[in-house]
């Protein structure tokens, strides 16, 4: 029997024909059907980058939009805002823009706003009003002295110079004056606190209180120790007629007796009231040129003065020791008073002669400022812009500190 021979081939010939024709057929359709299922397989991820359409990262949009669906076109760029993947904050690192900034690491706290920009009385270091010994002290509450200290504030005024020695005694409970004279005060109707509570309420307002020594070391026939000036000899001869209508003594601080007594009223003071911002005196410190024997008292004077400010320094060097007084020509040639050799920490001039204002400015331009009467408010626009006046203390010679605060604060207003 034959040997059986093995079949060669791919054995297509055993397919039938139907197969093959379906096959075929979808085959056919394939190729037609090419790009469509393409897009479905999404076989476009295998080809190379330079074929891909792949959106980059930007500064406003830190990662590309994760797509809801897959389409065989490009959708639109969806912003970060409405992108339905949670945005990832993108590492802080320098741009390489040069017109972009790079972001901090750290927020900034915002920054505080502006401070509206200061008026020309704003300005000024100190806006101080004269309040004379008896204006805060008799029947004043300690309501009042507060409202009181706010009502000047809201007037412009940041300075109160409050009286608190005149006509040879205090207006504050003084052990010194007792010992010395067996009152302890001039005669008034105030509560012992008034000054206390006039300082706290300043301070607690940004204002400062600086104690007014009023009429220095003259008296007249009013005061209390009179007599016992006379008696004891305290007094300089002859009448200082410096101010019409009023006749003034001196005491001679010449004496060790009297000088001494100054100097322990001024360091009680100033260790009583320990958060009192200056002391302030005045042209009442000196000795009129007019007085009989003409006597060149400027040395002992400023002998006397340097060694009250060493005191009071010494007991509480905070206090600043100020002087409102003539300009320095002046006040040596008619008051013996030659206090730029005094060691006084600041000098307000006196400019309430109107006829030589011009000149007393130029004096006032080189030291702490300038003093003016209520008289003299229409001053104010040409002193607020003079850079170089300071300060600017007003006295009410009018005895209405309340009226004059008013009127202050009307005129600078007009004239900002």
């Amino acid at each position: 029997m034959p040997a059986k021979k093995e079949k060669k081939g791919c054995g297509c010939a055993s397919i039938p024909i139907s197969l093959i024709v379906v096959l075929l057929g979808v085959g056919y359709w394939g190729f037609m059907q090419r790009d469509t299922l393409l897009a479905h397989l999404n076989i476009r991820q295998f080809l190379p980058n330079n074929q891909q359409s792949h959106q980059q990262p930007t500064p406003s949009n830190p990662q590309p939009p994760t797509p809801t669906n897959l389409t065989p076109t490009p959708s639109p760029s969806v912003s970060v805002a409405t992108s339905p993947v949670e945005p990832i904050t993108p590492t802080q690192t320098p741009t390489p823009n040069p017109q972009a900034s790079p972001l901090p690491t750290t927020p900034k706290p915002s920054p505080s706003p502006s401070p509206s920009p200061q008026t020309p009385w704003q300005k000024k270091e100190i806006r101080g009003i004269y309040l004379s010994r008896y204006q805060a002290t008799n029947n004043a509450t300690e309501k009042m002295i507060r409202e009181r200290v706010r009502y000047y504030r809201d007037q412009g005024i940041n300075t109160i110079i409050h009286g608190v020695w005149g006509n040879g005694c205090t207006m504050y409970p003084s052990e010194v004056m007792q010992q010395t004279f067996g009152y302890n005060s001039c005669p008034n109707k105030f509560q012992e606190q008034w000054l206390e509570w006039l300082i706290d309420e300043a301070h607690k307002q940004g204002m400062e209180v600086h104690a007014y020594f009023e009429k220095g070391i003259k008296i007249d026939k009013n005061s209390p120790i009179f007599d016992r000036a006379i008696a004891q000899r305290w007094i300089v001869p002859g009448v200082d007629k410096t101010y019409a209508g009023i006749d003034h003594y001196l005491l001679d601080v010449e004496l060790p007796d009297v000088a001494t007594f100054f100097k322990k009223i001024l360091v009680e003071f100033v260790q009583k009231y320990p958060t009192i911002d200056a002391v302030q005196w005045d042209d009442y410190l000196g000795y009129h040129a007019d007085l009989p024997g003409k006597v060149d008292r400027t040395t002992h004077l400023t002998n006397f003065v340097q060694q009250m400010i060493a005191d009071m320094k010494k007991a509480n060097p905070a206090v600043s020791f100020d002087l409102c007084h003539h300009n320095p020509y002046w006040s040596k040639r008619y008051f013996a008073a030659d206090w730029k050799n005094w060691n006084v920490d600041r000098v307000f001039i006196q400019t309430y002669n109107d006829d030589n204002f011009k000149q007393e400015l130029e004096y006032a331009e080189n030291y702490a400022g300038v003093a003016i009467s209520d008289q003299q408010l229409s001053r104010l626009k040409e002193l607020m812009n003079n850079s170089k006046i300071k300060s600017i203390l007003v006295f009410p010679a009018s005895g209405k500190p309340e009226e004059a605060a008013a009127s202050i604060k009307k005129f600078t207003s007009i004239n900002q």
